[in-house]
C-alpha cells in the first residue's frame, strides 16, 4: 500500500457506505475512528487501517502505527483504488488481550488491472490503544 501522499479522500459524509466493507456509513463505522474515536479491538483497528488507505488518511495510519515500526510517511500509489476487505482470521486482539492479528484480503484495482493483496499483520496495545506493529504478506 504505498506510493505518493496525498490529502485524504473522505468518502461523502451523507451516508457513504464505509470502506471496510461492513453495512454501515463511513460516518458510523471506520469515520469515527479516523476523527479520533479509539478502535476497541485489532480487527476493527485493521478495517479502519483499510478504510484509511481507500481515503487516503496518511494521518490517521501514522497515528495508528507503533513509534518503532512506523514510516516517516505512507506514500500512497497513483492509480490505485482498494475496492474491497475479507477478514480471513482473527488471533486475539479483543479488549481484554495486549495483542492479536488480522489475515485478510484485500482487492485494488491498480491503474485499472485487478489485484489482491493477502497478508497477516500484526497489533500491540501501545500506551492503552491498539497500534499496527507489522505484517507478513501472504500468497
Amino acid at each position: 500500500m504505498n506510493g505518493t501522499s496525498r490529502p485524504g479522500r473522505r468518502p461523502s459524509r451523507a451516508a457513504a457506505p464505509c470502506p471496510c466493507g461492513l453495512p454501515a456509513t463511513y460516518d458510523e463505522c471506520c469515520g469515527r475512528f479516523h476523527a479520533g474515536q479509539a478502535a476497541p479491538s485489532a480487527e476493527a483497528l485493521m478495517r479502519s487501517r483499510y478504510a484509511a488507505f481507500a481515503v487516503e488518511d496518511e494521518a490517521y495510519l501514522l497515528r495508528t502505527w507503533h513509534p518503532t515500526t512506523r514510516p516517516a510517511r505512507v506514500d500512497f500509489e497513483r492509480g490505485m483504488r482498494w475496492t474491497g476487505l475479507e477478514i480471513e482470521d482473527v488471533s486475539g486482539g479483543s479488549p481484554f488481550h495486549t495483542t492479536g492479528t488480522v489475515t485478510f484480503r484485500a482487492a485494488y484495482t491498480h491503474r485499472g488491472q485487478p489485484g489482491e493483496l493477502r497478508e497477516q499483520s500484526r497489533f500491540t496495545r501501545h500506551e492503552g490503544a491498539w497500534v499496527y506493529l507489522d505484517a507478513v504478506v501472504t500468497s
